[in-house]
């Protein structure tokens, strides 16, 4: 999630941009009205998603075209104003605004958009019709929203959609023009189904989408919302329902519901719960909690993480699987240990018979060593007895003396 949210409004002269943020900063149309508004942060506690947002003016009269660039290239998104009496404020939309805003931009990577139609209360009829081709034509369009900063019309709600599409971004989901979501969101929803399908039948059953309802929104579905859920995805997909539960096309098909309809927060709660960054990679501190123990502990907690532990057995964090022990001083001290795993490291020059020596404390032969060829790790593990206690020994192989630290 990202730390705060940098909103820039621009568009024509006297469309009304400062009026705007003013009004919403102080709750009434300002009687007078500067040039530029300065920047302006409200703070976490005051806003929808708790995150600092900053709004930032934009004034052709005060700025240089430099300066201008350089705002747009720290936004995290942009509003285009436009006057919705004014048919030449919108035709700059296409001409001017969306290329400046984007035109240096890969496909993948624009910045997010809001259409703001200002002065509303001056006019008879909406903008929408002028405004829909527009929007059609640039992808990186999230929304339009008409309102008026007379009468302080939808003024929150502005901003509201504007922080949205910044912590809720449409781009990594789900593509317009073809109207599908894309590979690598399928890829974690698939992933995240996956998790959830506990009984691992390919579907999800009541319970099973209600622990995945419990573990994302923190609140169960009632019988009836769950019955409302299935209709819907069984009216619009033949194979989204079998066996009266959820299967994975149904799955997908309600998460691209949601984005279609604007819901994208509701995907984006869910892909965060797993794990999931803005780019829908795993992040490092999901995939890695702060730990320390032998070998490669890392990868170990990484594929916990991918299959979901934290999930299915409700913990905070894939350490909750692992056992922490005290130190090898304090069982030096003490002459007793708490721990049930053990490493040791076999020391010889390469021939001396390591391998087999490894091998042979899983109770493998020369003979069954030789039809294993060559292909055999450096570490194997096995169970042995101390104190009528069963505990575990790795034992791994080295050539060299120097690998070995003091603490091994």
């Amino acid at each position: 999630m990202r730390e705060d949210v940098r909103i820039l409004l621009v568009g024509e002269p006297k469309v009304g941009k400062t009026s705007l943020i003013m009004s919403l900063v102080s709750e009434e149309f300002p009687e007078e009205v500067p040039a530029r508004a300065e920047e302006i942060t409200i703070p976490a506690d005051v806003t929808p998603e708790r995150i600092p947002t900053h709004i930032i003016d934009y004034s052709a009269s005060e700025q240089t075209d430099d300066e201008l660039q350089d705002e747009i290239n720290r936004a995290n998104v942009v509003c285009v104003v436009y006057d919705v009496n004014k048919e030449s404020t919108i035709k700059k939309i296409q001409s001017k605004w969306i290329p400046l805003v984007n035109g240096r931009t890969e496909k993948g990577n624009r910045i997010p958009v809001i259409l703001v139609g200002n002065k509303s209360d001056l006019q008879g009829a909406s903008s929408m019709e002028t405004i829909l081709p527009i929007m059609n034509q640039f992808m990186e369009i999230e929304t339009c929203v008409e309102c008026s900063a007379k009468n302080l019309k939808n003024i929150s709600e502005l901003f509201f959609y504007a922080q949205k599409a910044v912590l809720h971004p449409t781009a990594p989901l789900y593509n317009p023009e073809d109207k599908q979501l894309k590979p690598s969101c399928v890829q974690a929803l698939t992933r995240i189904f996956n998790i959830s399908d506990l009984d691992n039948d390919e579907i999800l059953n009541d319970t099973e989408m209600n622990f995945f309802q419990k573990y994302c929104f923190k609140n169960p579905l009632s019988a009836q919302a769950l019955e409302d859920v299935k209709t819907v995805v069984w009216k619009n997909m033949s194979d989204g329902i079998q066996d009266d539960g959820l299967t994975l096309s149904g799955f997908l098909f309600l998460n691209m519901l949601f984005i279609q309809r604007g819901r994208h927060e509701t995907t984006w709660t869910v892909l965060r719960k797993f794990g999931y960054d803005d780019t829908l990679e795993l992040t490092d501190d999901y995939l890695h909690p702060p730990f320390t123990a032998y070998l490669d502990v890392h990868r170990c907690i990484e594929y916990f993480g991918y299959l979901g532990y934290t999930t299915i057995m409700e913990q905070e964090s894939q350490t909750a699987a692992i056992t922490v022990t005290r130190s090898k001083k304090l069982d030096l001290e003490k002459g007793q240990t708490q721990r049930n795993v053990f490493l040791c490291k076999v020391i010889g020059l390469k021939g001396t018979g390591k391998t087999a020596f490894l091998q042979a404390f899983l109770g493998r032969s020369l003979k069954m060593q030789s039809e294993m060829g060559r292909d055999v790790s450096d570490f194997t593990i096995n169970t042995v007895q101390v104190n009528s206690q069963d505990k575990y020994l790795i034992v791994s192989k080295t050539s060299d003396e120097g690998l070995i630290s003091k603490q091994q």
